[in-house]
């Protein structure tokens, strides 16, 4: 026997609670309002920034490595190094001063003697005289004024303190640093690397000088006194 089907067609079904979904058109009452849409996601993040690298420090690397001391791209062997020591370099002060008034002296007695003789020849023609003064007096004030720079450029120069390494050959190592208790620290540990073969060093920074030797008091200066059998030696 077959089941008669009702007439109004099949019943509707209400979607279930809490459904989401919005009413479709043609729907009757029976169906649910749509609930709140979820909230978009936050945008995200921009990727940070990479943290930076500390600044190289300056200067130039100190290192020792199988029996060679390397200051920058210079290498010294430990077996020919004769002395290791700090000292505080100071200007010439003194000498450049004494320099420049000797100078000073040579070139005003040599103007005036030229003046003198171009005095002598502008008897004989006056226009002659006249030139050799005009290129005598140019010089001097061209030899002066190169004299008062240098001397100047000694008298402004400040004082360092510095490492030293000497070898047993002409050959000399000057190095500095900001803080004076590094090179202390590295002339121990350099005199324990020369005594220990197996010393290794790395990693130690420090600044290059750039002086006029003939503008600084460098190192010890010996001074022999009466005699052969007496030395004495005092830092100046």
């Amino acid at each position: 026997m077959e089941n008669s089907q009702p007439t109004g067609g099949a019943p509707q079904v209400p979607p279930p609670a809490g459904s989401r979904n919005a009413p479709q058109s043609g729907q009757g009452n029976g169906s649910l309002p749509a609930g709140p849409s979820a909230p978009p996601p936050p945008p995200s993040a921009p990727p940070s920034a990479p943290p930076s690298m500390p600044p190289q420090g300056h200067g130039i690397e100190l290192r020792i490595s199988r029996r060679i001391l390397w200051v920058g791209g210079a290498a010294y062997p430990l077996e020919s190094i004769a002395r290791v020591y700090t000292f505080t370099l100071n200007p010439r002060r003194k000498d450049a001063t004494i320099r420049f008034l000797k100078n000073l002296a040579v070139v005003l007695a040599s103007a005036f003697a030229l003046t003198i003789l171009a005095g002598l020849t502008s008897f004989a023609d006056r226009d002659a005289a006249e030139t050799i003064l005009s290129f005598v007096w140019l010089g001097a004030a061209a030899a002066l004024v190169w004299s008062l720079v240098e001397w100047g450029a000694v008298l402004t120069a400040s004082s360092h303190y510095v490492l030293a390494v000497e070898t047993s050959g002409p050959s000399i190592a000057v190095v500095t640093s900001k803080d004076p208790g590094t090179l202390h620290q590295l002339v121990g540990q350099i005199t324990h690397a020369i005594d220990n073969p197996d010393t290794e060093l790395y990693g130690v920074r420090v600044d290059t000088i750039v002086i006029n030797p003939r503008n600084y008091h460098f190192g010890d200066n010996v001074n022999m006194y009466g005699g052969s059998n007496n030395v004495g030696m005092g830092t100046r």
